[in-house]
């Protein structure tokens, strides 16, 4: 049935908030999914419940989507031949379904209160009775079409009076789906609810919209959360009740993103209370001001974030971590992806971005490191930052690491580190670095050999071992301890810059007193 017809997925977001690590999962799957079978990819925002929409939401939601690397083919800000693609803008488009679903008796008018719905919750609550819901039992004895006379409903349409037409599910059916990650789900109809599917001010539920659209926009796969299991029996019935049967989508609902202990499901509200980020990029809340911090302004390189999330539910079929997003679309395939949740483990996670930095091309490393260095008021040539960038690297985890690991290349150190002076500054040390500078002086090449040769021949005239002021010596010309391998540092800070931090080096140690 469905492989002649050409994939088409989509990514449906809602814009309620920032995109959450999960909902970038989703969006993932599906991108991979439609690029593995030469299919579209295609971004549709879900703005039905305009109560819950959020001032710039969209926009994050487009601006991650490109950050990550996911371009799609038809979306609200490109257009496409199947648009718009705002549910907001195809609001003329669902009064014709809502119609044909009244007309084969498989919907009704429903004129309800939400005060008497409420009420009626209530009074259950406290009778101890099962808890209210608008089904085969209750719509018999509710204010609805089905047990209204036709005049009285006609009379409470003609004077506008509110309504949401509800659809009718049947009683005693087993609703079946094969799931491809899951596999058969069964449902007997009678644990549903008759859901409502469109409201008096013309605009459609979820439910109705998303299986309007997906049949319009000829969606063949439908992959998403697991939080949407619950409603696949309800969207087979409508695709059904429309007569759309043998044209819909197959369904593809993914694992639950769990927290790191596996408690619970990681939630947009986990956002740095757990001590990292659960969005992809910052997020400034438009009405309370309240800050989340993102993967990208964390310094995490968008491959590293792709591989990180494909991990999170999809296992491939050897040993493999690290994938680029040309490997992952090979091997991708849903009947890979786990039907248990996956716990997000932030530390594999930094894991991944230090992989992927040790991987990162210099010169991309340069322009973040340069933008880093225009904070801190210092100028510098992009090749030389290259070359910094490719001896840092090995030991950076993120990107927003590059100025803390590498300023010593910049600037000059003001001070030394104290613990490592008093623990090796003997009598020896200020001869044997007075001659090292002045065999660095008398070298024509200035490389890692001939700087290593010129230290060792300094050592073994004053026999010393070579090691016992190695750490000193990166002291003296670094301030610190700990740093990139220190003959390719000493290359590439160049023959004047060393001798003269050698130089002052050693008159502060001097007016130390050591």
């Amino acid at each position: 049935m469905m492989n002649d017809r050409r994939v088409r997925v989509r990514f449906a977001p809602s814009p309620t908030g920032p995109l959450h690590v999960g909902g970038v999962r989703t969006a993932l799957y599906n991108y991979l999914f439609a690029k593995k079978h030469g299919g579209d990819f295609l971004l549709r925002i879900e703005d039905t419940d305009q109560n819950r929409f959020v001032p710039g939401a969209e926009e994050y939601i487009i601006e991650a989507l490109k950050w990550v690397g996911m371009p799609y083919s038809e979306g609200p800000d490109i257009g496409g031949p199947y648009g718009p693609y705002r549910q907001s803008e195809r609001k003329e488009m669902y009064r014709q379904y809502v119609d044909t679903l009244l007309e084969n008796e498989h919907a009704y008018y429903a004129f309800d209160t939400p005060e008497e719905l409420d009420e009626m919750r209530d009074r259950m609550s406290k009778s101890g009775g099962n808890t209210f819901k608008y089904d085969h039992v209750t719509r018999e004895y509710l204010k609805n079409s089905l047990t209204l006379s036709a005049d009285e409903v006609k009379a409470r349409l003609d004077a506008e009076e509110p309504y949401v037409v509800r659809i009718k599910i049947p009683r005693q059916e087993e609703v079946k789906l094969n799931d491809i990650i899951r596999g058969w789900v069964s449902v007997q109809s009678n644990q549903l609810d008759d859901k409502v599917l469109f409201k008096s001010d013309g605009m459609p539920t979820y439910h109705l919209a998303n299986v309007v659209d997906d049949y319009l926009m000829k969606i063949t796969h439908v992959i998403r959360g697991e939080e949407w299991l619950p409603s696949a029996p309800l969207h087979v019935l409508l695709y059904r009740y429309l007569g759309w049967e043998d044209v819909m989508p197959q369904f593809a609902h993914l694992p639950l993103l769990l927290r790191p202990d596996g408690n619970g499901k990681l939630s947009k509200r986990d956002g740095d209370r757990l001590g990292f980020p659960v969005f992809p990029l910052n997020w400034v809340d438009p009405i309370t001001g309240e800050k989340a911090s993102g993967y990208r302004e964390g310094g995490y390189l968008h491959d590293a974030f792709v591989n990180i999330l494909a991990m999170l539910g999809w296992h491939p079929s050897d040993n493999q971590e690290l994938f680029s997003m040309d490997e992952l679309i090979e091997s991708f395939s849903l009947e890979r992806v786990s039907k248990s949740g996956a716990k997000f483990d932030p530390e594999k996670a930094k894991w991944y971005n230090h992989q992927y930095m040790r991987r990162q091309d210099d010169a991309m490393l340069a322009t973040e490191l340069m933008a880093q260095l225009q904070e801190h008021g210092i100028t510098a040539d992009k090749g030389y930052a290259e070359q910094v960038c490719g001896l840092i690297k090995e030991k950076a985890t993120f990107t927003s690491e590059l100025y803390k690991l590498g300023s010593f290349f910049f600037e000059r150190p003001k001070t030394y580190d104290a613990e490592v002076l008093k623990k090796k500054w003997d009598s020896t040390a200020l001869g044997f670095f007075t001659q090292v500078k002045a065999n660095f002086e008398a070298l024509s090449e200035f490389t890692h050999q001939t700087t290593q040769e010129a230290y060792e021949a300094v050592a073994t005239a004053l026999g010393v071992k070579p090691g016992q002021y190695l750490q000193l010596f990166r002291v003296l010309l670094l301030g610190e301890s700990v740093g990139p391998a220190l003959w390719d540092t000493i290359a590439l800070l160049g023959k004047t810059e060393v001798t003269e931090r050698l130089d002052l080096a050693l008159k502060s140690v001097a007016e130390l007193g050591m």
